[in-house]
């Protein structure tokens, strides 16, 4: 299979976790979008589903497929969030944000009883780092909070560029308003000490480690659907 059916038949794994009546998370990026159609199919034939997007451009799919929207405002605790991954690691911490949009998938999974992600099995690795972990910086003070990160990295033993995400020349602005820089450290061997370093960063928005986050991952692969369980 390509790497568009293997996102699909992720999807549609995750899609026989989603209940009728219910409200979910819906997650932002390629995977994400694939579940959406899938979902949309299912509301066409009479399913009752609500759903958080996590960003405008998943907001927009939604909506052009006619899935129903809601906010956190309105519904603030949510039974399932399904969400792709740029990384997934075998006890399911995640690097996010490849697509910009991981503040609002963490507020939305955080919000979630459980979140179900979903990916092709080239986003499943040993240690997380091979993909460059976004970081959601404010506008304001960039060059100090590049440098803080740096330093907080340097601590931990961790060195590469840190680079700010440009788009058509200019830089990538958030759903937010905020601007991210993308961290290319190599393997992080220890990234709850990295979390942790990069949230005492007055500067850091938000980071695109998602720890204790996931409480199963549904990788698809030639060989089949592989499914990772948290054991939290």
């Amino acid at each position: 299979m390509d790497a568009r059916q293997l996102k699909i038949e992720a999807a549609r794994a995750a899609l026989a976790h989603v209940e009728d009546g219910t409200t979910i998370g819906i997650g932002t990026g390629s995977t994400a979008e694939e579940f959406v159609r899938l979902l949309s199919a299912r509301v066409a034939d009479g399913f009752v589903v609500k759903g958080v997007a996590t960003s405008e451009r998943t907001a927009a799919l939604c909506r052009e497929l006619g899935i129903a929207l809601t906010t956190l405002d309105e519904t603030p605790h949510l039974a399932l969030t399904v969400d792709g991954a740029d990384e997934v690691a075998p006890d399911l911490a995640l690097i996010k944000g490849g697509g910009g949009a991981l503040l609002r998938e963490k507020i939305v999974a955080a919000a979630s009883d459980r979140m179900i992600v979903i990916a092709d099995g080239s986003k499943l690795v040993d240690v997380l780092g091979r993909f460059p972990l976004p970081v959601e910086v404010n506008r304001f003070g960039l060059g100090a909070t590049r440098r803080a990160i740096d330093e907080a990295a340097n601590r931990l033993g961790l060195t590469g560029p840190v680079a700010l995400r440009m788009t058509a020349g200019e830089p990538f602005v958030t759903d937010g308003g905020h601007l991210i820089l993308d961290a290319s450290f190599g393997r992080i061997p220890d990234p709850r000490a990295l979390s942790d370093a990069m949230h005492t960063i007055p500067g850091v928005v938000e980071h695109g480690l998602f720890i204790d986050l996931a409480s199963l991952a549904i990788i698809a692969a030639d060989d089949g659907i592989k499914t990772l369980e948290s054991t939290r």
